[in-house]
């Protein structure tokens, strides 16, 4: 919060409200103490009573500090540390106090400002435009923090919140949160001593909110009282409850069991394994599978993850290291993959017969990309508003070789042939990030990417039946339409050439819309309208896209019914979807209600796309989230679909799991072949 008044009147008004609260009884007591711009040793710190203050570390032991002015919370004896965030209880509380009368009301309003908006009335956060860092742009920073919120009922914005319920209460007890030194020396931008950077801050907070392990995060930054050059920096986290069991069963001769564990042991390493046994499979009767992930390896940013399945129709181990362009100015990104697969490919020809045809092969990746800093002036006031922009350049090279295949000649089995491939691309991406809400989530902060991205690819294939070029373009954009909500248009293009002719093509567009958010008196509401066209050109005799799928509304890339009858060259894919976003909270469980329509077209080059049979899907439904939970959403769907081919059953009743939706990002990457799906 900032006062709209000049910094002369801010330790006036100050000492006004800190009278005015000690009369209302609101701070037990407040204290004050000098302090000079030199940087200021233990011995001369003032020290908090350790008896009287919770700190939150891995193991129960005080820390010194210094004294708080108008920016800090000023209960400084509270029982939790949580007290120290002054919006969460200084502002929020006078706020609360002064909203009661419209004298009061009006004075709050002409002296404060909101700089993370007023959860009061929708109950939840709104769009922020406001970087809260850039007032301390070119201090120092001083001590960082960390603080680590409980996995149910506290938040970002409110610490004081408590849980709703035994259980809530519960699994705050048997959750492990993510440890303080894995916060410190993996996650965090910056470190004690560095020059504040506001856009760094605010990347800062959006890599903690998109990382798998964490609910939310907020930091915080408290100027220290009298001097001039140092602050303080407050690291809030919420993890979500890691632990997750999978499994089912349907006897003792079919079952499976496992587990996924988000966060183990507090290192934010991620594992997943499930075991599952059919006595009755003549071919094999025990499957297994295991994921392990290791996400920011101490200040490198790069992550590690081993894959290893042993399915009855697919064999495969794999490792890989990667760091992607994790923020606008990160300026190196790679990966490295090795790959060895057996697999059952399962093929649909022409005439609807579906063949199995057995593969194996090893599979590498290579590639490394560097960032550019482009159109940037120092002290440009505006770059929060225009975005940051980069010239992107990589360079990549994949192998695949085969061991296991049918034959291929110059006519048959072409997907099929060895190659190795070298790409090369240079783009253009300028990205920022909107705060927002209610979209994907339930609740959580949100950071919808707004700006765009021009790449141009380039490279060659010595591919076994012989060389051939590759050309490639995408172009997207998105942004937030005034009055009108926000929208994202991506468009592709790309293909071999061998002998001045395009082999293996593809076009493809693809659009995204969601409205403003409206109120309603049964909650807050939003349209979703998604489309996207794919056709390819000359592609091989064997290749086709599919429009069958499963799921709904925006969480599928079909028309929610599989059917090997839907497949072809070229599609067309229409959905529209409603979602109310109740106030119903059933066990901390938010529910939203949904109305979706999938519309789609499918055919081969002999015919015309819109002389084809659209294709349809209609149904309601409910979902139930608790966003501190990793649990998938789960769905409940009656949905009727009048003429899928060899669908026998037109209305389906479905519960299923819906993963969260990511939003499409402007950042640029390993150069790519424009996939064909």
């Amino acid at each position: 919060m900032y006062s709209l008044y000049p910094n002369r009147y801010v330790g006036v008004l100050h000492c006004v409200a800190v009278y005015l609260m000690l009369l209302a009884g609101c701070v037990p007591e407040a204290r004050a103490q000098q302090d000079t711009n030199r940087p200021r040793t233990d011995s001369t710190r003032f020290r908090l009573n350790p008896d009287r203050v919770r700190v939150d570390t891995l193991q129960a032991k005080s820390i010194q500090y210094g004294p708080t002015d108008s920016l800090m919370a000023l209960k400084l004896t509270a029982v939790t540390d949580s007290t120290l965030l002054r919006d969460s209880i200084f502002y929020s509380r006078l706020k609360e106090r002064m909203y009661r009368h419209r004298l009061t009301r009006q004075l709050y309003d002409a002296v404060f400002q909101d700089v993370y908006n007023s959860r009061l009335r929708t109950g939840e956060v709104n769009q922020i435009e406001t970087n809260p860092f850039k007032p301390f742009e070119g201090r120092i920073i001083g001590t960082i923090y960390i603080r680590r919120l409980s996995v149910f009922g506290q938040t970002v914005y409110d610490t004081l919140r408590q849980p709703g319920n035994w259980i809530e209460r519960l699994g705050g007890r048997l959750h492990t949160n993510t440890r303080e030194h894995v916060i410190r020396r993996s996650y965090l931008l910056f470190q004690q001593g560095d020059v504040v950077n506001p856009t760094v801050l605010r990347d800062n907070e959006r890599l903690l909110r998109t990382t798998s392990i964490f609910h939310d995060a907020r930091i915080l930054i408290v100027p220290r009282a009298g001097s001039r050059q140092f602050v303080d920096v407050y690291v809030i986290t919420q993890d979500v409850w890691s632990l997750l069991p999978i499994g089912g069963f349907g006897g003792f001769q079919n079952f499976s069991v496992g587990f996924n564990q988000l966060n183990f042991r507090g290192l934010g390493h991620q594992l997943w394994t499930q075991v599952a046994y059919n006595g009755t499979d003549p071919r094999q009767t025990m499957e297994y599978q295991a994921h392990y992930k290791v996400p920011f390896i101490g200040k490198t940013f790069l992550t590690a993850q081993a894959d290893l399945l042993y399915l009855r129709d697919l064999k495969q181990i794999s490792a890989k290291i990667y760091r992607p362009f994790l923020t606008p100015d990160t300026k190196y990104a790679g990966s490295i993959e090795l790959n060895h697969t057996q697999v059952n490919n399962r093929l649909i020809t022409r005439n609807d017969t579906v063949l199995f045809v057995p593969l194996s092969y090893n599979y590498t990746d290579v590639w490394i990309g560097r960032s550019f800093r482009l159109f940037y002036r120092e002290n440009e006031n505006d770059i929060e508003k225009k975005g940051r922009s980069r010239l992107i350049i990589a360079l990549r090279n994949t192998d695949y070789s085969y061991s296991r295949r049918p034959t291929v000649t110059a006519d048959t089995n072409q997907i099929y042939q060895d190659s190795r491939t070298t790409l090369f691309s240079v783009g253009y991406s300028r990205r920022k990030y909107v705060r927002d809400v209610l979209i994907y989530g339930f609740g959580r902060t949100e950071d919808v990417p707004t700006g765009e991205s021009i790449a141009l690819i380039t490279g060659f294939d010595d591919a076994e039946l012989g060389r051939r070029k590759y050309m490639g373009l995408n172009f997207s954009q998105g942004n937030y339409v005034r009055q009108m909500g926000y929208l994202y248009g991506l468009v592709s293009l790309g293909g071999y050439i061998r002998t001045d002719k395009i082999e293996q093509g593809v076009f493809s567009f693809e659009s995204n819309y969601f409205s403003p958010l409206v109120k309603s008196r049964w909650g807050n509401m939003r349209h979703f309208f998604n489309t996207r066209y794919t056709t390819g050109i000359s592609r091989f005799a064997n290749e086709y896209i599919s429009l069958g799928s499963t799921g709904s509304g925006i969480n599928t890339d079909g028309i929610g019914v599989n059917s090997d009858a839907l497949i072809g060259t070229k599609r067309w894919f229409i959905n529209y979807e409603n979602i109310l976003f109740s106030k119903l909270n059933l066990i901390g469980f938010r529910v939203a209600f949904i109305t979706f329509v999938n519309l789609g077209l499918v055919s081969f080059p002999d015919r015309p796309l819109l002389s084809g049979p659209l294709y349809q899907g209609y149904g309601i439904g409910f979902r139930l989230r608790n966003e501190n939970l990793t649990f998938n959403s789960f769905q409940v769907r009656l949905a009727y679909y009048p003429n899928i081919p060899n669908n026998t059953i037109p209305f389906r009743q479905v519960f299923e799991g819906v993963p969260t939706l990511r939003f499409r990002d402007f950042d640029l990457s390993a150069p790519q072949i424009i996939p064909y799906q």
